[in-house]
């Protein structure tokens, strides 16, 4: 008795309907090595080599604002996202992560760093205290080309207040 939806068993597949054949295909052996083989051409490494990510170059100077006269307050660098906001000012540093504020004032600050992050697209900044504490904030630059304003801008800021050598 059959099943309904099942039929005879299908027709052998192949020039031949014996015994399924083992063994090394019929024909002429490959010419030369194989490749990959230690005779042959070393295969291609699986993965590019590290380069660890550098910060983008400023592609055009920004211009340089004017130094502030005696008695006002001096330049800043201000950089925001939806999230996070990094000020650089006369009062020093302030870092503010997800609406809670850490000020540095320029006295209880050791150094400023900042870098691209990995994707390029957010500047990292980060603030070394006196007593060796790393306190670090990431700003996401929209459009990207604007993280290379940023550099430009902070840097200047920076050597304004923490002039080095």
């Amino acid at each position: 008795m059959t099943q309904p939806g099942f039929g005879p068993p299908p027709p052998p597949h192949g020039p031949q309907a014996g015994p399924p054949h083992y063994g090394p295909p019929a024909g002429p052996p490959p010419q030369g090595p194989r490749p990959g083989s230690p005779y042959g051409t070393p295969p291609p490494p699986p993965y590019a080599p590290y380069v660890p990510p550098q910060p983008m170059p400023p592609q055009a100077p920004a211009p340089i604002p004017a130094p502030a006269p005696a008695g006002q307050a001096g330049p800043e660098f201000v950089a925001v996202d939806t999230h996070n906001a990094i000020v650089v000012d006369a009062d020093g540093v302030t870092l503010d992560i997800n609406g809670v504020s850490a000020e540095f004032p320029w006295q209880e600050v050791r150094s400023v760093h900042y870098r691209a992050g990995a994707n390029g697209r957010k500047l990292m900044l980060g603030v070394i205290h006196l007593d060796g504490h790393f306190y670090e904030s990431e700003v996401e630059a929209r459009p990207k080309a604007r993280l290379t304003q940023w550099f430009t801008q902070l840097a200047w800021v920076l050597h304004h207040y923490r002039p080095t050598g």
